[in-house]
């Protein structure tokens, strides 16, 4: 039976820098200015022999529950009730403080086992401060760093105490987990008859990544598919800073979700904290299958929107389109036609790209959403016979030729399905570098339209066939 620690403290003690330490890897943003975790994460972790999930929090902070910093404060004490035992992080080398006082309080009274942590012990002078957290009455500190690791193997112990050593000592089946969310996208496609390809699997786990502008309602949206307050949402914009997975099941299907910063035009990007949370976005685009681009319904298709769906598409991800704050447009068919005349126009490159009007707020059009994510994943996975592929291209050469450059006509002879994920095709033609885009245009639209392919991206790359005779010298009689 696995356990749960819940890492929790003041602000700008190091929770996430231990977080990240137990994880394995940097998952969480690390900042020297405070108050930078706002959402808890959770993530499988180890500590030496020991398997276990661990939560990073927000730092415990004093406000009214209407306020960030009250909302921030109601996330952790959610994380303190889900968690077995508590690592209570305070910073040695500072000394403590009165909210050190006061949330050693909340947490005697939660009855929850607490381990009483002092972080940043390398530092001198930490000593006095080590020795002042005996006053909390949490039992002996566990003297640590976490930036270094000294001190791990005494946190091992500690938690072996709390949690018992029946329990954290157990043998844990290995967790499958991130080997069904593993990296999936542009897998080989090799050259299969239609006989051969296989049906589209339904059951397999998916991975979503919300993204768009500040306060587009990216969280809000997350929250009611999940049926919970999972994240820390509020009418201030620039809430989320780090990416939070959260996993959950919709009609039986495993689905990881991915709510990620709120992605501004670059100019204006200028803050440390604000780079490393668009670098932290930009990797969860990257690791997703399907990308929901999150638009405010009034003021939709902003340059930034555009510039967020390209990013998408040259990434190769599957895009999908939510109109959100649907509930506040009042002439809503005159409002849609509109944006579906705008979608077709501005976003060429992704053409038939799904858009669905909802509302994170109520709720409404999110069983629309996913049935248009579950499409558009199933034609991102979409794989052609090479059988078809060169029947259709004679079709398409014979209606629609190519041009002839400096004299000379080009020669398309085979076309085949290199990738999948999204689909990209190899052209042999006769000169590559001669081809005009334009036509490549042209076969990919038809591409497109002929094997039902919308709303995805496409690569069509060109090479020439190998000249066995190239190289050679002419043999003289």
């Amino acid at each position: 039976m696995s356990f749960t620690v819940a890492i929790v403290g003041r602000p700008n003690v190091g929770k996430s820098t231990l977080f990240n330490r137990l994880a394995g890897r940097k998952l969480a943003l690390v900042d020297d200015t405070p108050g930078v975790t706002r959402d808890r994460r959770l993530h499988p972790a180890k500590l030496y022999d020991l398997a276990f999930d661990v939560i990073d929090t927000a730092g415990l902070e004093v406000g009214h529950a209407d306020t960030l910093p009250g909302r921030m404060r109601a996330q952790t004490l959610r994380a303190i009730e889900e968690a077995d035992v508590v690592l209570f992080v305070i910073d040695a080398k500072t000394g403590l403080t009165p909210d050190d006082n006061t949330f050693a309080e909340i947490l005697r009274k939660s009855g929850k086992p607490v381990i009483l942590v002092a972080n940043k012990a390398e530092a001198r002078g930490a000593e006095a401060g080590l020795y002042d957290a005996y006053a909390l009455g949490l039992g002996e500190p566990v003297g640590i760093s976490a930036e270094h690791g000294l001190g791990l193997p005494d946190l091992r112990d500690a938690v072996v105490e709390a949690i018992g050593e029946e329990r954290a000592l157990a043998e844990e089946e290995e967790d499958q987990a991130d080997a069904e969310f593993g990296d999936l996208a542009g897998e080989d496609v090799t050259d299969e008859t239609d006989d051969d390809i296989p049906a589209y699997d339904a059951t397999k786990p998916l991975r979503i990544a919300i993204v768009g502008r500040p306060n587009a309602g990216k969280s809000t949206l997350i929250n009611k598919l999940i049926g919970q307050d999972r994240l820390l949402t509020g009418p201030e914009a620039g809430i989320t800073r780090d990416s939070i997975s959260v996993d959950w099941e919709w009609k039986g299907r495993k689905i990881r979700l991915f709510d990620t910063a709120g992605l501004r035009r670059k100019s204006r990007v200028q803050e440390k904290l604000e780079k490393l949370s668009v670098g932290d976005a930009l990797r969860a685009i990257r690791f997703a299958e399907v990308v929901v681009i999150v638009l405010d319904a009034q003021i939709p298709f902003e340059k930034q929107d555009l510039q967020i769906v390209d990013l998408i598409a040259r990434e190769g991800r599957a895009p999908v389109i939510a109109f959100n704050k649907w509930d506040m447009i009042e002439d809503r068919q005159q409002a849609l036609a509109d944006l579906r005349e705008k979608t077709e126009r501005l976003l060429p490159q992704v053409r038939g790209i799904r858009a669905v009007p909802i509302s994170g707020q109520t709720g409404a059009g999110l069983d629309t959403l996913m049935q248009e994510i579950l499409h558009t994943h199933e034609v991102w996975n979409r794989r052609i016979s090479t059988g078809r592929l060169n029947r259709w291209l004679d079709g398409v050469v014979q209606h629609h030729p190519p041009p002839a450059v400096a004299g000379r006509r080009l020669k398309l002879k085979y076309i085949t399905q290199v990738k999948m994920r999204p689909p990209a095709f190899v052209l042999s033609c006769s000169r590559p570098d001669a081809m005009p885009e334009s036509y490549l245009r042209y076969l990919t639209n038809t591409l497109r339209q002929d094997f039902d392919l919308p709303g995805v991206p496409i690569r069509m790359l060109t090479r020439t066939s190998d000249n066995p005779f190239a190289g050679r010298a002419k043999k003289k009689r």
